[in-house]
């Protein structure tokens, strides 16, 4: 726990207990070391890689839902999905219910890359999270599912 100051002095803020900048350079960490997998073996960047998995684990989805639960900018998500069409690993698909909602579903390909992707980034979860004992792991995640409540995130992740 940080003390403050009550001598009437402004507060110091050190950065590197911040705890919001703690999470982020933790969050790049863990992203620059699970992006090794995707990356060199499969060709994917972190935005591509992001929408891969949220359209194949949700058996098809919109980019407006990428958006939302990844967090990421809306440019950001579609560059990704141009160069995931460009590679056919996604397919975008018109509503005729609404022209400006474009669906997404994984290709053959894409669904296959998925499949061997998938053991490789839950093995180096499994690394990353190594360092901590089960008693430890679980308090971690449910600190992590606390946060993301506190900040109405619902459980949005990759």
């Amino acid at each position: 726990m940080r003390e403050s100051s009550d001598s009437g002095k402004s507060a110091k803020l050190q950065l590197e207990q911040f705890v919001p900048f703690r999470l982020n350079r933790l969050a790049v960490a863990v992203s620059e070391n699970l992006s090794q997998i995707y990356r060199e073996t499969f060709g994917l960047d972190v935005p591509e890689w992001r929408v891969l998995v949220t359209v194949c684990a949700g058996n098809g989805c919109t980019a407006q839902h990428i958006v939302a639960s990844t967090r990421m900018h809306k440019t950001r998500v579609s560059r990704a999905v141009a160069g995931l069409v460009h590679r056919k690993l996604i397919e975008q698909t018109a509503n005729p219910a609404d022209a400006r909602e474009m669906p997404l579903h994984a290709t053959r390909a894409g669904e296959q890359l998925y499949q061997r992707l998938v053991p490789l980034a839950l093995a180096r979860e499994q690394e990353i999270l190594s360092c901590l004992d089960t008693v430890q792991r679980q308090a971690f995640l449910d600190a992590l599912d606390r946060l993301e409540a506190s900040l109405d995130l619902g459980g949005a992740g990759g």
